[in-house]
């Protein structure tokens, strides 16, 4: 069964959720860069520079790590390391075929492979992970969300910039249209898989609003979650922290403060 996740059409477990979204973004890789920036009018790239500056205080501290999780083909990876020469940046995705359109931006790029929900990494090494477009992929959301937060130090801090609902009903009505009939045509037109571009939209809509995902970051261990909505709402992004070892001390002491009798 599924847990809460991206659920495409047919698949009845969390291996074949993920088989279909690898598969999926495999052969749109080529031209993913052409259809986001054509389907979001460009905006998709204000969105991620605003990801950017949101963060640039951590992307200033020397020694810092840095883990763009499910980067596809880079640009958030390559923008957070244009803004930084303190921090080191990596990249890492399950889809191969993302990671090599990826891998021919750059010579540089520290990218790899990896699945965001079994990730090759050790407890507390990052001081700061970014997702773009790739959190709602997932197969389990919670797991997920755990997954990211043992990998982040204490006081680390996760950015999750994603599609959202408009909170304006007008405008969720017009945008509801233009992602059930529009993107489907002209994204697979272009991509030449009209069931990645009828899925994408579908998956924006079976996704957490705003303030749902604050919630599930809060119910997973994150502190001073906070949000941003950006164009209308239809994009936001979460941030939130890892716990300081001095917060959760100060939790534990009041947690048995109220066991007292």
């Amino acid at each position: 069964m599924l847990a809460q996740g991206t659920t495409p059409a047919g698949a009845e477990t969390e291996q074949q959720a993920s088989a279909w979204v690898r598969g999926m973004f495999g052969r749109i890789a080529p031209r993913y860069d052409l259809l986001n920036h054509l389907l979001s009018m460009n905006i998709d790239r204000w969105w991620r520079s605003r990801t950017v500056s949101s963060v640039a205080k951590i992307l200033a501290l020397p020694g810092a790590q840095v883990l763009d999780m499910c980067c596809g083909t880079g640009d958030l990876t390559f923008a957070l390391e244009s803004r930084s020469q303190a921090a080191t940046v990596f990249g890492s995705d399950f889809c191969h075929p993302m990671l090599q359109v990826a891998k021919g931006k750059t010579a540089n790029g520290k990218l790899f492979e990896a699945d965001a929900l079994q990730l090759p990494l050790a407890d507390a090494s990052f001081d700061l992970v970014t997702t773009a477009f790739g959190f709602r992929n997932l197969t389990n959301y919670r797991s997920g969300l755990a997954e990211l937060l043992r990998i982040l130090k204490p006081g680390g801090t996760l950015a999750i910039l994603e599609f959202s609902t408009p909170p304006n009903a007008l405008l969720a009505t017009v945008y509801d249209f233009y992602s059930r009939a529009i993107l489907p045509a002209i994204g697979g037109m272009i991509s030449g898989s009209k069931d990645a571009y009828t899925y994408l939209p579908e998956s924006v809509r079976k996704f957490p609003d705003a303030d749902g995902l604050a919630d599930q970051m809060r119910d997973a261990g994150f502190v001073n979650v906070r949000f941003e909505r950006m164009t209308f709402g239809i994009v936001a992004l979460h941030l939130g922290d890892a716990l300081h070892l001095g917060d959760a001390l100060h939790l534990g002491d009041a947690l048995h403060l109220g066991d007292r009798r």
